[in-house]
């Protein structure tokens, strides 16, 4: 399978097992938006809650935060959001379609401007030239759309730790270094998203802002580092020869050193198929340090050992939901040819796999379905996800869940009900062995974890 087919075919696969629907596609979709159907929500929530365990419950020095998505519209002044925040857009004069300049001369191949060619009408040099626009969403608190009633939708989920550090540091009784983690939604007004759910407007981030003392923070970032790349492949299980960590040749203003974790995608994604689906930064105490200085009070660190007063560094690591969530399909996807015929299987590891069991009783009679509903019911009450069903041969009920990823099927059949035994099929090796019937979801726990 070509690398450039990929996209296309986990987009079709996607809507035909409930992964991710075009949003609100009866009256012709939205460009760019998208909605997690059955599937989809409870995988990209497992990548969520794989990443939220790691970062907070398995550690003592980092907290959890959810801030409001709508911030005191200084936030963003003071982060520079709302002066620097922009893209160089241009806009075609012969169709007036409108791109930014450096994904228009990445998706063209072009070096210059005035050599690029027009995606939606192929003209080629019919460009006015670039100007700067802001990527923030704009909109208004209360009745009247006014300019002192103007807020915006957070462009990132940083800033709200940042504005919280103090509240935060003295509530939980934490020392630096420690981190607060936050998962949620952010909007950018992109003005050419694309790849399915690689970039687009509305977007989940998982960020951990860890504040260290100035000094120590070039240790702590490659502390970071390594342990994100570490997550990547042991915990979502991605595959080693798909990651690499990309170093920054140019660093924004702010940061002293930054890079991004790359999974490779292929296709038109990103650097010739990598793409990022983390960033990790060392912000130095520019955030605070603007904060401390829009707001006017003071956000430095008492240590009480020393009673040094300091402002932290930071060191951020910041993954997309959806991002993480796309690579984990596109790492799990494959096709084999069996006994003559192509089976699509989603590879997904089990623990993060949206259905754990498929269920299903070998023919509708001799008590077999009720008793194949009997388990699926009883593996519900033990909070793993199953997915009863009937219809069809056994081997097409096989391929449909192999197809969405679950990871077990349990086939309920004669020796059932004279042995109490069923029959449980691993989706990646195929192999199948009987188990004991109370022993289904002890087996399943254990492969899952």
């Amino acid at each position: 399978m070509a690398e450039h087919d990929l996209m296309e075919k986990l987009v079709s696969l996607a809507k035909r097992r409930g992964y991710v629907f075009q949003s609100s596609e009866i009256y012709g979709g939205t460009g760019s938006v998208w909605d997690y159907g059955p599937l989809g929500v409870e995988l990209k929530r497992n990548v969520k809650e794989a990443w939220w365990r790691t970062m907070v419950h398995e550690r003592d020095d980092i907290e959890g935060l959810d801030a409001a998505i709508l911030m005191h519209p200084r936030v963003w002044e003071a982060s520079g959001h709302v002066a620097n925040f922009t893209d160089p857009l241009v806009e075609c004069k012969n169709c007036h379609r409108r791109y930014r300049v450096d994904i228009l001369l990445a998706e063209t191949g072009a070096a210059e401007l005035d050599a690029a060619r027009c995606l939606a009408c192929g003209k080629t040099g019919t460009w006015t030239e670039p100007r700067q626009f802001n990527l923030m969403f704009k909109t208004f608190i209360g009745p009247v759309e006014e300019e002192s009633s103007v807020v915006y939708l957070r462009p990132e989920t940083a800033q709200g730790i940042y504005v919280n550090f103090l509240n935060v540091q003295t509530t939980a009784r934490q020392r630096v270094p420690f981190g607060i983690a936050q998962i949620g939604k952010a909007f950018r007004n992109e003005i050419t998203p694309g790849n399915f759910t690689f970039r687009t407007r509305e977007f989940e981030q998982m960020e951990m802002q860890f504040f260290v003392e100035p000094g120590s923070d070039a240790e702590w970032f490659e502390r970071w580092r390594e342990s994100r790349l570490n997550w990547m492949r042991d915990v979502v299980g991605l595959a080693s020869n798909r990651l690499r960590y990309h170093p920054h040749e140019k660093l924004a203003h702010y940061a002293s050193a930054a890079g991004d974790i790359e999974f490779f995608f292929g296709g038109t994604i990103g650097d010739e198929g990598w793409g990022e689906i983390e960033g990790i930064h060392n912000r130095t105490d520019f955030d605070l340090g603007r904060h401390q200085e829009y707001s006017g009070k003071r956000l430095e660190y008492i240590d009480p050992g020393t009673q040094k007063r300091y402002l932290p560094y930071i060191i951020e690591t910041s993954a997309g939901a959806d991002r993480v969530t796309l690579a984990v399909l596109a790492d799990a996807y494959r096709e084999e040819e069996v006994e003559g015929e192509t089976r699509v299987v989603l590879g997904i590891k089990p623990s993060l796999a949206p259905l754990k069991v498929g269920v299903f009783p070998l023919v509708k009679k001799d008590g077999m379905p009720e008793r194949a509903t009997a388990i699926h019911e009883e593996l519900r009450r033990q909070g793993i996800p199953s997915f009863y069903d009937e219809a069809g041969a056994i081997g097409r009920r096989y391929r449909r869940q192999d197809e969405a990823g679950t990871p077990f099927g349990i086939t309920i059949d004669g020796e059932t009900t004279e042995k109490g035994t069923v029959t449980v099929r691993d989706r990646d090796t195929m192999q199948q062995e009987r188990i004991a019937e109370d022993r289904i979801v002890e087996y399943v726990r254990e492969r899952v974890k």
